[in-house]
């Protein structure tokens, strides 16, 4: 990958489908997520669909699915299949994996073989769908295995639209994706380098202060139109943690295009907007500056 080249890196980006047709979720919660972003009628792209659409806008993009089998009884794509097709585009794509927490040790070793086999870069967590605190020592011997590694952990925090208006919120609690139940990780962890995905409604401010106060811990911008980001989140993106944020956008669901055509619009200093399209993430994804 030839930093230099690319205009940004999306740090937030979706396989939804598997090469057999498996959908990342089941059909009742992508509905309900569709449902929440008015995205009905978008596709699923293929991982080399997602390669190509990157690759035309000189962008990079970080690739993952979610392993939320133990909570939602539905199969995950395998992660060595999403590493293995992001493989053949090295230039723009950046894999991640997803490993449930409920596996301990058994999980910890994937990840190692995973990271160590596959190229993985990062893991993805997503607290209210696969049904676990982040603070939960069930996840700790995970947790262990990706600080040694150097990897990031991606967690999801706040308000999801999976499940969103379903009959219970389809099982999924809302409670485990506060970002200070993270706090507690980046205790525990002190070298474990974190994202907090999202505007994390309604826990903005719980999310600063983590990211503020916890030397790996950032935070990226997925998931929101930038014109409805909190006044507070583009006030410390454009000051105390100009360093610490990331673009992501969530695609499919929303698309890069979208997000900066209205990231252009917000009251940002011209340095830090360069910062937070591709500098942090290359420091943080590669340990080099762009």
């Amino acid at each position: 990958m030839n930093l230099d080249e690319l205009t940004a890196i999306d740090v937030h980006t979706h396989a939804e489908v598997g090469r057999d047709g498996r959908t990342s979720l089941s059909p009742a919660l992508l509905g309900a997520s569709a449902d929440y972003f008015k995205a009905h009628g978008h596709r699923q792209p293929t991982i080399d669909e997602t390669a190509a659409y990157y690759r035309e806008r000189r962008m990079a993009a970080v690739v993952f699915t979610v392993d939320a089998e133990h909570a939602t009884g539905h199969p995950a794509i395998p992660n060595e299949e999403i590493a293995e097709d992001c493989a053949a585009h090295p230039d723009v794509l950046i894999p991640f994996a997803s490993i449930d927490p409920h596996k301990g040790r058994a999980g910890a070793r994937e990840a190692r073989r995973l990271v160590e086999h596959y190229g993985v870069r990062g893991f993805k967590f997503h607290p209210s769908i696969q049904g676990f605190a982040p603070d939960d020592p069930i996840a700790y011997p995970l947790y262990e295995t990706i600080q040694e590694l150097g990897s990031v952990a991606l967690f999801h925090t706040g308000q999801t639209g999976i499940g969103a208006r379903v009959r219970g919120g389809g099982g999924i609690r809302l409670r485990y994706s506060n970002p200070m139940l993270v706090d507690d990780v980046a205790v525990d962890f002190p070298d474990l380098r974190i994202i907090l995905a999202h505007p994390s409604f309604p826990w903005q401010d719980e999310a600063l202060a983590v990211a503020t106060h916890k030397e790996h811990v950032h935070i990226d911008l997925s998931g929101w139109s930038p014109k409805y980001f909190p006044p507070q989140l583009v006030r410390y993106a454009n000051s105390l943690l100009q360093d610490k944020v990331l673009f992501g956008s969530d695609y499919p669901v929303i698309t890069p295009d979208r997000w900066l055509a209205d990231f252009e619009k917000l009251d940002l200093k011209e340095t830090v907007r360069p910062k937070i399209l591709k500098a942090n993430a290359a420091r943080l994804l590669f340990r080099e500056n762009p």
